[in-house]
């Protein structure tokens, strides 16, 4: 039985999402502001935080940042703000995926089942990968570069990387790349898959060159070896 943390502050939204959770079978535990909701993810044991953004005491932004430092739990951000800039921000602090409210309890449920299916499948594969002079760590998803410190990734950063590394030497569609890291049932932009690759590239040092990530025109992108 999965185990999922939600941190929301209004009270009717927190007793309908406990109730449709714990339908599905999950088990439940929350918290009403970021302070307290923050310090049972670092003390708890959850497989899925879902996270309100306008928190009292500490934001949700904030809590994803500080979680970022320790654990590579699945975070889901729920808020009622929509505007770009936001979105990013929770994105780039490390959350998994963003939902705006309000929002059909179907389409929560199921992006639960692909953020906890996702992270699954990351945790059950080996845990050292190697590329060139790139090493992955899955236990600890630290990214190094032969000589030099680790890389700060975000999640979909590193997300983006584990898929791309799974899949070397195979050309991979911008469909293909949204479903795998961003999944099915993502409703947003598809240029997110070449803003994600560009903040990759830019953190891989892997600019003009494409040492690593190679640009298929009119296709998608892949890794290949030597």
């Amino acid at each position: 039985m999965s185990k999922i943390l939600i941190i929301e502050d209004e009270i009717q939204i927190l007793d309908l999402l406990i109730l449709e959770l714990s339908h599905e079978g999950y088990e439940v535990d929350s918290a009403t502001d970021g302070k307290t909701g923050f310090e049972k993810i670092e003390c708890g044991t959850y497989d899925l935080v879902l996270l309100d953004i306008m928190l009292p005491q500490l934001n949700g932004i904030e809590v994803c940042r500080k979680a970022r430092k320790f654990t590579n739990i699945p975070i889901i951000i729920l808020t009622a703000r929509d505007q770009i800039m936001d979105k990013v921000a929770g994105l780039d602090t490390g959350a998994d995926d963003y939902l705006t409210k309000p929002f059909s309890t179907d389409e929560l449920l199921a992006r639960i089942r692909s953020a906890l299916r996702r992270n699954s499948s990351v945790m059950n594969q080996s845990n050292i990968v190697v590329y060139k002079n790139l090493s992955v760590n899955r236990s600890t998803c630290e990214v190094r570069i032969e000589g030099s410190d680790v890389v700060d990734l975000t999640k979909k950063e590193y997300q983006l990387l584990i898929y791309l590394l799974e899949n070397k030497n195979q050309v991979l569609t911008r469909e293909q790349i949204l479903n795998a890291v961003w999944g099915y049932d993502y409703f947003g932009d598809s240029n997110v898959v070449d803003v994600y690759i560009r903040y990759l590239r830019n953190k891989l040092n892997d600019g003009v060159n494409e040492k690593y990530i190679t640009t298929v025109r009119g296709t998608g992108f892949i890794m290949k070896e030597s």
